[in-house]
């Protein structure tokens, strides 16, 4: 057991990640469930990841504004095909978002085939670099979050479903980049899914059982010195596990 990971400059903007990635995939994944389209996260994380990728092989600045406009523009354009899916396919919807899933992956993959880094950077697609987040690089996603929520509450965002493809696909390309592909989720999913029974509070508890997730995995990573986005999302299925019994409780 490693207790000088307990480190708080290391695990303090970790948590503070997770909390924000949380305020909007909570609400999010609730949405998902009831629209049935549970892999839509894993597809346009992907394809935002997509942009990202063809970006370095750009050999663009991975930091710069130039890198953001491509995955933003990559998501939103796929948000955009399957909205023109659920309009004109919805019969096979789900089938549409778990192809464009594994075509992107495999684009992406092709793209990395001649870089000799190229399983350091699908590493970081996936499972994410949550210990390397500092406070100062939660201000932007704090902002597009901020703004994802407003427009979530006061436009009605549920019920538009291009606005609603459009906001997910902004709020998943902040994500992917801050926690990786699993993390983003396992966010929005378990949570969702465990607590989907729990009434009127349901919100509440998804909130809760994802901030324990997050903070117990933290703990477990630095404790056992093991990869944190993997420990986190196993945390999550655990507690997702629990959580129905907890809630009915409760309820």
């Amino acid at each position: 057991m490693n207790i000088e990971g307990l480190d708080v400059t290391i695990l303090g903007p970790a948590f503070a990640a997770g909390l924000l990635v949380l305020s909007t995939h909570v609400p999010l994944g609730h949405e998902v469930l009831q629209r049935g389209i549970i892999f839509i996260d894993l597809a346009i994380a992907q394809i935002a990841g997509l942009g990202v990728i063809a970006a370095h092989v750009m050999h663009l600045d991975s930091h710069g504004y130039t890198v953001q406009l491509i995955a933003y523009g990559t998501a939103a354009l796929g948000a955009l095909l399957l909205y023109w899916c659920e309009r004109n396919w919805p019969d096979v919807q789900e089938a549409v978002i778990g192809t464009s899933f594994i075509v992107a992956a495999c684009i992406g993959i092709l793209l990395l085939s001649g870089n000799p880094q190229a399983g350091e950077h699908l590493k970081e697609l996936l499972v994410g670099q949550i210990l390397w987040v500092d406070y100062s690089s939660l201000i932007p996603v704090a902002i597009i979050y901020t703004v994802v929520l407003l427009l979530w509450k006061y436009l009605r965002s549920h019920e538009r479903p291009l606005l609603f493809y459009l906001l997910f696909a902004v709020t998943v390309t902040a994500s992917v980049q801050l926690v990786g592909v699993y993390l983003v989720f396992a966010s929005l999913i378990i949570p969702a899914l465990s607590v989907r029974n729990a009434g009127k509070r349901r919100l509440w508890f998804a909130y809760g059982l994802g901030a324990a997730g997050y903070g117990l995995g933290l703990l477990g990573s630095a404790l056992f010195d093991m990869p944190a986005g993997a420990v986190i999302v196993l945390t999550l299925a655990c507690l997702g596990v629990l959580t129905p019994m907890m809630t009915k409780a409760a309820c």
